[in-house]
């Protein structure tokens, strides 16, 4: 009885508490570093990520519009030279005058007539591309803004780099519409719009192009030709018929594009936009045609690039003499 009455006392017998401790201050600076550490990871990560898709999305906006104006260089060059046989004769395309254009380091106002009224205030010495062609029944030919030009008309889709309200240089489509000259965007964030022209030199021509030259350089072989004619009026109409324009068979052009955000840390760069060999020999006299990002002033010097360039072969040679 007397171990029962024990066991039972042990068992009523309050037990003894151990007291309970806060946290203490060291822990607690662990804790917030530990905390902060986290914290600063998962920024850096967000950040990371934030920075990777915006270069994604700056390089296919630049990539989409680059190929956008490829092709419709390309479509308008193609049609280049068209002439309407319905309404013309060989007298007529022979006379006429050529129907691809070109200038160098020059920049166009939107609504002056043709290529005329180019100044010196070019992007980056970007150049001017202009090409005529013969209008077709119901407007079937169409211009680089999608307009339709008749028959017995003449088209023109003429591209060339203005600046933006921003100060930025964009590619721009000229075109003469019922209402007179426009020019409107095609894209922005150009640094350089470039062209060289493929020159069949053979006599006679084959459609081939033997060399790549400037438009200057086609203006200088012009003016070295000894022109026949009593008056000014004929020697005109015989530069016309032998003019070095009527022997380009093909057209390369180069765009460099630059997108709306800062690229990764990196060196700056350096853009041969025809290769490194043809700016060894030509980047003095042929303004453009290399782009350093070194001397670019910093919101611009380390922006996504992208340069795009393509040869295009003329589908129509157009007739010219030696």
């Amino acid at each position: 009885m007397r171990g029962t009455a024990r066991s039972a006392w042990q068992r009523q017998a309050p037990r003894r508490q151990v007291p309970q401790r806060g946290i203490g201050l060291a822990e607690l600076l662990v804790a917030t570093a530990i905390g902060a550490v986290l914290m600063l990871m998962g920024a850096l990560m967000l950040v990371s990520a934030n920075t990777a898709w915006t270069a994604q999305a700056d390089g296919a906006a630049l990539d989409d519009g680059g190929r956008f104006a490829l092709d419709i260089i390309a479509r308008a060059t193609r049609q280049a030279a068209f002439v309407d046989w319905e309404n013309a004769t060989a007298a007529d395309a022979v006379n006429a005058p050529p129907q691809i254009l070109g200038r160098d380091a020059l920049a166009l106002p939107r609504t002056s007539h043709g290529i005329d009224g180019a100044t010196g205030d070019a992007v980056n010495g970007s150049d001017i591309l202009a090409l005529r062609f013969s209008g077709a029944h119901g407007g079937g030919a169409l211009d680089c803004a999608g307009f339709g030009v008749d028959a017995g008309e003449d088209g023109w889709s003429i591209f060339h780099v203005g600046r933006n309200a921003a100060g930025e240089g964009e590619l721009r489509c000229k075109y003469r519409g019922g209402g007179g000259w426009g020019s409107d965007a095609i894209v922005d964030g150009v640094d350089t719009f470039q062209v060289l022209y493929g020159i069949d030199t053979d006599v006679p021509g084959d459609g081939v192009p033997n060399e790549f030259v400037s438009a200057s350089v086609i203006e200088l072989r012009d003016g070295a030709l000894l022109l026949n004619g009593p008056d000014a009026a004929a020697r005109q109409r015989d530069l016309q018929r032998r003019t070095h324009w009527k022997r380009v068979a093909a057209v390369r052009v180069a765009l460099l594009l630059h997108g709306a955000s800062a690229a990764a840390s990196r060196e700056p760069l350096v853009f041969d936009v025809f290769g490194a060999p043809y700016s060894e020999r030509f980047a003095d006299g042929d303004d453009g045609v290399r782009i350093d990002e070194a001397p670019m002033v910093a919101a611009l010097r380390l922006r996504e690039r992208r340069l795009f360039a393509s040869t295009i072969l003329l589908r129509n040679v157009s007739p010219g003499e030696p």
